[in-house]
């Protein structure tokens, strides 16, 4: 834990860590991506988006702003129509096309990183901390409130090391299938922080899984998100469906949901996801 901890003081100490481009202009940010927009907030920057996709559920004011659709497949004339200064976009966010169309209208367009871990999170308000000029404030934001929650986390994951929990996050439900997280999603870099296995690692991506799979995988801890969980009703239909009614996920009452944006955004609040769930798990 020590350690982990003199590595995120490092960081924060080194000029260039996490460093990203300064925006030329932030008077007008339109956010593409729930988790630049969990942390503009964190920033206090919200005076200044006018706009955000709709992934961007939290803090819940973050709703009432105008919608630019989904960070994925956005619209350049719904962009344009509200004169953005800039465009703060997590890297998923597309298509292509549109992201050229607008660049040709002089619009500044930045892009930030994305990396599933602790120090991805910090490394990433750090980015944004630099792109609207609030390094300093983003600085002691992590060190005031980010950092104890690493220590906690680190503290609990170390208890679960002789013996990490085989985890298996359900996004929901696909085709009648559950659908599961595999290597290098968000998810994965969750169960990793939280000190478990991925028990679905022998795929990429995210993917329906069949009961047989699910059985053979024997999941000690299933992690759903709450949208997900509507799909089965609440987490005793889910243990009593078929695919999970005989892991031990199920029969030892190992099933949490939480929201999804909470786990998987990877923002300031994933940290707070990670220890309540880690808190949950550990022996």
């Amino acid at each position: 834990m020590k350690i982990l901890l003199l590595l995120f003081t490092c960081l924060l100490l080194t000029p260039n860590a996490g460093a990203c481009p300064l925006a030329s202009n932030t008077a007008r940010i339109t956010v593409a991506g729930g988790s630049l927009a969990e942390i503009l907030y964190f920033l206090g920057m919200e005076e200044h988006i006018v706009a955000v996709d709709i992934t961007s559920s939290y803090p819940p004011k973050a709703k009432e702003l105008p919608s630019i659709g989904y960070v994925r497949n956005l619209s350049a004339e719904g962009i344009l129509s509200l004169s953005p200064t800039v465009v703060i976009g997590e890297d998923d966010m597309g298509p292509s096309e549109v992201l050229a169309q607008i660049k040709g209208t002089g619009v500044e367009i930045i892009i930030v990183e994305e990396k599933h871990s602790a120090a991805g999170i910090i490394e990433k308000i750090e980015c944004v901390g630099d792109i609207v000029g609030r390094r300093d404030s983003a600085n002691d934001l992590i060190t005031q409130q980010l950092l104890p929650k690493i220590g906690r986390l680190e503290a609990l994951v170390s208890k679960s090391e002789k013996n990490p929990m085989k985890i298996m996050f359900i996004l929901g439900m696909q085709g009648g299938s559950p659908l599961a997280a595999g290597r290098g999603v968000s998810a994965d870099g969750l169960i990793t922080m939280i000190g478990g296995i991925n028990t679905m690692s022998s795929f990429k991506g995210w993917k329906p899984v069949g009961t047989e799979a699910i059985i053979e995988a024997a999941p000690d801890v299933i992690l759903i998100s709450t949208r997900g969980l509507t799909g089965f009703g609440d987490i005793d239909d889910l243990k009593k469906h078929p695919a999970f009614r005989f892991t031990p996920a199920a029969i030892n009452h190992k099933i949490f949901a939480m929201d999804g944006m909470e786990m998987l955004g990877f923002g300031p609040r994933t940290l707070s996801a990670a220890v309540s769930l880690a808190k949950k798990i550990a022996p």
